[in-house]
């Protein structure tokens, strides 16, 4: 069973060992500054939503939404201008298991199509993912949940492979 519950500051020393592994540095980056942007969202600064994902009531891992509308500053434009392609009432997700024992058995996958699902209930439309094309076991594990390619982005993105869910196979945007 997995369930999410939202980041408190009480979480961010499990956050900190879980990004202090090299699973999470490969994709994630500099933990400290990770864990800042988490405070940033804890403190209201930042609209993007951290979650925990737990299965069968053990913590596994972490998720967060944000919302492309809410990115399309000049800071974030620098690094990421493909979010001026898509809709601006998309949101993206981000997630990582939390321990590197956990890779590779299927609970990313199942953890965000369930995540996905309440996005759907709360009336998203347009989900994004966006993970380092490099990374293909995180690739694997997205198009696994339910998200596809965007074609007319491939090669026009940087270092992202911009992927949307795919509520019905179809054109993307649907």
């Amino acid at each position: 069973m997995i369930e999410f519950r939202a980041v408190t500051e009480a979480d961010l020393p499990l956050l900190s060992r879980w990004m202090h592994q090299p699973h999470w540095q490969e994709w994630w980056g500099d933990p400290e500054t990770e864990l800042g942007y988490v405070r940033d969202m804890l403190a209201g600064k930042d609209s993007t939503r951290p979650y925990l994902f737990q299965v069968d009531g053990s913590a596994a891992g972490y998720i967060q939404v944000w919302f492309i509308k809410d990115q399309l500053t000049p800071r974030w434009l620098a690094v990421a201008p493909w979010m001026k392609l898509v809709p601006e009432d998309s949101v993206g997700v981000d997630l990582s298991i939390g321990d590197g024992a956990s890779l590779s058995k299927g609970i990313g996958s199942a953890a965000l199509r369930a995540f996905v699902q309440g996005l759907l209930k709360a009336g998203h439309e347009s989900i994004l993912i966006d993970p380092d094309p490099h990374n293909t076991r995180a690739v694997a594990a997205y198009r696994k949940a339910g998200f596809r390619e965007i074609p007319d982005l491939i090669g026009k993105t940087g270092d992202s492979l911009i992927m949307q869910y795919q509520i019905e196979e179809g054109a993307p945007f649907s």
